[in-house]
């Protein structure tokens, strides 16, 4: 696939509108993953730490060999459980990203991080039918554009949630002002 092929698929699946919740097919992808539990806990910032050191390596390549920036790809994470307590961060990787880049990449990103989290790895994943929004504004406002989802979205277009929860977060939280926060919210669902 070529660069602005890769771009024009991410700008499909990532910029959807924040006034209207919109039913997409999310194709299969590869991703780095890394599993958790507790957003709050110890591990989720070294987690985050090591897709963004993980993903530097292929920009430099896809410079490489297609002549072009690569696009950062925004940090992905799904939640499940009781109070979404289980955590699985993502950052896609494209196509042409082998085990064998990827294992260099970890090396790489030992040097400056140390041991690799347990759980990173390399997987396709595939949600397929999905409705998503994108929510402007704080994490904390977040509840309601849920219960809208699962009150009226889903139940006025005959759709079941199925799967994870999955939010994309399209700025940094750190640089960012909360009421300016840019996050894809994303409901795997079925009939």
């Amino acid at each position: 696939m070529q660069l602005s092929e890769f771009e024009k698929k991410l700008n499909q699946l990532y910029l959807p509108s924040d006034q209207d919740f919109s039913i997409i097919d999310v194709p299969k992808a590869q991703f780095a993953m890394v599993d958790g539990t507790d957003p709050q806990s110890p591990q989720f910032k070294p987690a985050i730490d090591w897709l963004f050191k993980l993903i530097q390596p292929i920009k430099q390549i896809a410079k490489q060999r297609m002549g072009k920036a690569f696009k950062h790809p925004p940090l992905e994470c799904l939640f499940w459980g009781e109070d979404f307590g289980n955590w699985r961060l993502m950052i896609v990787l494209p196509d042409w990203a082998d085990d064998e880049l990827f294992n260099n990449c970890i090396a790489q990103a030992s040097q400056k991080l140390g041991t690799a989290p347990a759980s990173l790895r390399k997987q396709s994943f595939e949600e397929g039918k999905s409705v998503q929004i994108m929510h402007i504004g704080a994490p904390k406002t977040q509840a309601i554009t849920l219960e809208k989802l699962h009150s009226q979205f889903l139940p006025a277009n005959k759709l079941t949630a199925r799967g994870h929860h999955h939010e994309i977060y399209l700025n940094d939280a750190n640089h960012t002002a909360p009421e300016q926060l840019k996050t894809v919210m994303r409901q795997p669902v079925c009939p």
